[in-house]
């Protein structure tokens, strides 16, 4: 049977478009009358569920998941990474807090290159020398204090005794350490952390964190200085330079978020709100729904050869444009109101071809037509009408496979999302140019995408990823099987994705996400197509109905999300 999503009489004809569910599923979305958080672990999910309940508010909370995330989620949520918070207030502001980790202030752009020129294998992607400056705390922190009601201690405290305390190790966690046990290897600290003398954690046993339990209370205590100063700030640098790493005492010191304006878009009606650079996820999120538009996708079916043709279309063009302009806008100008405008998609559009694919090689950057991955994403809203989307990252599981000694935590491995060399791919397949170049305290360009969806002036989605480059395909796909295609928002999640990224030229789709028929009439179009062992992004998502009240929760089976409120 198909399922409703909004239980009120009444409602608006556009609301209604969004109730329809195209495809059975025994799971229903989570409902909830006061507030939900969805994230990808159920004990940090809980201590922001416990904040609202306090009287807190969706930034209160989603800073008290931040940092359980930490404890709780180790190989992707984080202190020692960054992220991008994007924030809609009750009061109809929008804001985005970029904590995005920044280059050393002796990174160069020649850092991971060998006397002739040519990229030195891994040296980008392991070890401390693979590090940016981290931002987690300085923007959670900074979030709390402007836009927060509560004192650091009340959000803190529940990942500090999580930390202590410890927590019973799931069969997700457990596979993820023996997965990476070998790479721990090189590490001592890493070692001492996150195995048991030496054997990796099985499920079911009991896992503390004692070391990042004091690293969180000191941060509790201090706020920005119990870390970026004093006995963390000075672990963090003895642990880089063991292995010849550059990140120094200065770094840390100096390291700021910054506030930015958030991107701002609309598909069918709905206004968006998402992340602008140095993430280029909002840009390629926006610039893929401006190109598909103006077709009735509806019609053609979902997942049908003609929806994924002209998906493809639109998202080999917002990539290959991503590898050209896009880098940090402290450091380089960007033609982002172009490169997001509805006049520009058309352009870029007249090239499609309906009947056969375009190899990718025929499809560059604009020009002259205008004046595995790990992250993980979390949404809060609450009964006042603030809404959250968050996504942090250390980029490859477990960052740089580093922990800092005695403080407890992973450092990221972010400076492999800079362009290393031109023309050479990072760990994701990701193309840059010069606009992403290595340079001092310049933050490296980004996938994340977090986004939020209003109708009528008022919040209805709020989404995000994992999964390095192919976020913004797993959120558009989302927003699409929503808009386009009726879905609840469980559904639209779970729903099977497609990715494809200009380059490496392969359509990429999920174990039986395509039926037999339209995967042999793609490949007769022309695509190469895989089969990944992996996903297509993992996402986290609440939907909202403003009119009866409810918030409903999205969490994706793909990472055994959950969507939890009250």
């Amino acid at each position: 049977m198909r399922r409703s999503l909004w239980c009120s009489i009444g409602i608006s004809l556009a609301l209604v478009a969004l109730s329809a569910s195209l495809h059975a599923s025994w799971r229903k979305p989570v409902k909830a009358r006061n507030g939900m958080v969805v994230a990808a672990e159920s004990l940090a999910a809980q201590a922001g569920v416990d904040v609202l309940k306090s009287g807190g508010n969706a930034i209160d909370a989603a800073v008290a998941v931040g940092f359980a995330l930490s404890v709780t989620f180790p190989e992707a949520g984080n202190i020692g990474g960054g992220g991008f918070m994007l924030i809609r207030l009750a009061n109809g502001r929008s804001t985005m807090i970029d904590f995005r980790e920044k280059a050393p202030a002796k990174a160069s752009r020649t850092m991971y290159l060998d006397h002739a020129g040519n990229v030195i294998p891994g040296k980008s992607e392991y070890g401390p020398i693979s590090a940016g400056v981290p931002g987690s705390v300085a923007g959670l922190l900074y979030a709390l204090e402007k836009y927060g009601t509560m004192p650091r201690a009340r959000v803190i405290e529940p990942a500090a005794a999580l930390a202590e305390k410890g927590f019973v190790v799931s069969e997700r966690f457990a596979a993820g350490l023996k997965e990476s046990h070998r790479e721990f290897s090189g590490f001592l600290s890493t070692i001492k952390t996150f195995t048991k003398n030496g054997v990796p954690y099985d499920v079911g046993d009991l896992f503390r964190q004692p070391d990042l339990a004091r690293t969180l209370r000191l941060i509790s205590e201090k706020g920005r200085d119990g870390f970026y100063a004093g006995d963390v700030a000075q672990k963090i640098v003895a642990e880089v330079r063991k292995s010849s790493g550059i990140i120094s005492l200065e770094d840390l010191a100096n390291y700021r978020p910054v506030e930015r304006k958030p991107l701002l878009g609309s598909y069918r009606g709905y206004e968006i709100i998402t992340a602008s650079p140095p993430s280029g996820g909002g840009v390629v999120l926006l610039q893929m729904l401006n190109m598909l538009e103006p077709f009735d996708l509806k019609s053609k079916g979902h997942n049908s050869s003609q929806t994924i043709h002209l998906f493809v279309a639109a998202a080999q063009r917002a990539y290959a444009d991503r590898s050209e302009f896009l880098g940090d806008p402290d450091f380089v100008a960007m033609p982002i109101e172009k490169l997001i405008s509805k006049e520009y998609a058309r352009l870029r559009i007249k090239s499609l071809d309906t009947v056969h694919g375009v190899a990718s090689a025929k499809i560059h950057p604009g020009k002259g037509e205008f004046d595995r991955g790990q992250t993980t994403h979390f949404c809060v809203a609450d009964k006042f009408g603030n809404v959250v989307a968050v996504t942090t990252t250390l980029n490859g599981l477990y960052g740089c496979k580093t922990v800092v000694g005695g403080a407890g935590f992973f450092l990221n491995n972010e400076m492999d999302d800079f362009a290393i060399k031109p023309g050479v791919p990072n760990m994701y397949g990701l193309l840059g140019a010069e606009a992403n170049a290595i340079a001092p305290n310049k933050r490296m360009l980004s996938s994340m995408t977090p986004t939020i969806l209003l109708k009528d002036g008022k919040p209805v989605l709020a989404l995000g990823a994992r999964g390095g480059s192919r976020i913004p395909t797993a959120v558009a796909t989302i927003i699409m099987n929503v808009i386009d295609f009726g879905m609840n928002i469980l559904d639209a999640v779970e729903s099977p994705r497609i990715h494809h990224q200009w380059l490496p030229d392969t359509l990429v789709y999920e174990t039986n996400g395509l039926a037999h028929d339209v995967a042999e009439h793609l490949r007769h179009m022309g695509y190469v197509l895989e089969q990944t062992t992996f996903t297509n992004g993992k996402a986290e998502a609440l939907m909202i109905d403003p009119i009866a009240g409810f918030f409903y929760g999205g969490p994706d089976p793909r990472e055994e999300g959950v969507a939890l409120g009250y």
